[in-house]
């Protein structure tokens, strides 16, 4: 069941939005040659509570961590630890936090220093993707609209597009029901409504579409062919008057 929000609950989830597109900000802007994912993860909980939020994150499913930070080939879901950035990396940084009962979840995907025209060719790719998304996210369109919007996108330019991780409901919790694949046919699937919210995150790499899972940890998912991934995400409500990007204030190259 697809649950809907009220125009009060949207605000809610806003002011939500607010803390995770912040957090983000500040994440993005503390990338650099010789920080650690787990520096990161320390200052995303600080500013996360300090800003009256809870982060969704950690405990979640025994997930150990505030953020996922997720280097190079990583596509999504690592585990701060004691990796060090170096130069010419590419880490996507993911953020969701619980504010007054409803979470807004939001990602990005940040070179630390400069990188090649190829990475850069990835990271903008990854942005038109959810900017294509974020425009179907209208009452009267269909998800299929949505993943359709992505694919066409990532493929029309020689990217792969990931199929076996997916877009999804977002509110109460963290995942809600629908899931959305990130490729699809349009004018298919539930038809959306206003009200309706969702976590929009299309993940495009330069190389396959097929992934590897961690067996150390259990949640790093990575590349199956190693190539480099990109992560761009927001939460995202339908509304009478169009799309409304909840977690749209301040996160670098995710608008």
């Amino acid at each position: 069941m697809i649950v809907r929000k009220s125009k009060s609950e949207l605000e809610t989830m806003r002011e939500g939005g607010r803390i995770t597109s912040a957090c983000l900000k500040m994440l993005a802007d503390n990338v650099r040659e010789g920080v650690t994912t787990k520096d990161l993860d320390r200052l995303a909980e600080e500013f996360i509570y300090d800003h009256g939020g809870k982060p969704e994150f950690k405990g979640y499913q025994g997930f150990p961590a505030s953020i996922c930070a997720s280097p190079n080939s990583m596509i999504v879901h690592g585990i701060p630890d004691s990796y060090t950035l170096k130069q010419g990396d590419i880490i996507s940084l993911d953020v969701g936090v619980r504010y007054e009962g409803f979470v807004t979840d939001s990602a990005t995907t940040v070179a630390v220093g400069e990188v090649g025209r190829e990475t850069e060719g990835l990271l903008e790719t990854t942005r038109r993707c959810l900017a294509a998304a974020t425009e179907q996210m209208r009452a009267g369109k269909r998800l299929g609209d949505v993943g359709y919007a992505i694919q066409s996108v990532a493929e029309s330019r020689g990217y792969g597009v990931v199929r076996d991780l997916v877009s999804h409901g977002v509110g109460r919790a963290m995942h809600e029901d629908p899931q959305i694949p990130n490729y699809g046919d349009p004018g298919t699937g539930f038809r959306l409504l206003p009200g309706m919210t969702f976590a929009i995150e299309p993940m495009i790499t330069l190389g396959s579409y097929d992934i590897s899972i961690s067996e150390l940890d259990g949640w790093s998912i990575y590349t199956a062919d190693g190539s480099l991934a990109a992560h761009f995400e927001h939460t995202i409500a339908v509304t009478e008057n169009g799309p409304m990007i909840l977690t749209g204030d301040g996160v670098p190259g995710a608008g």
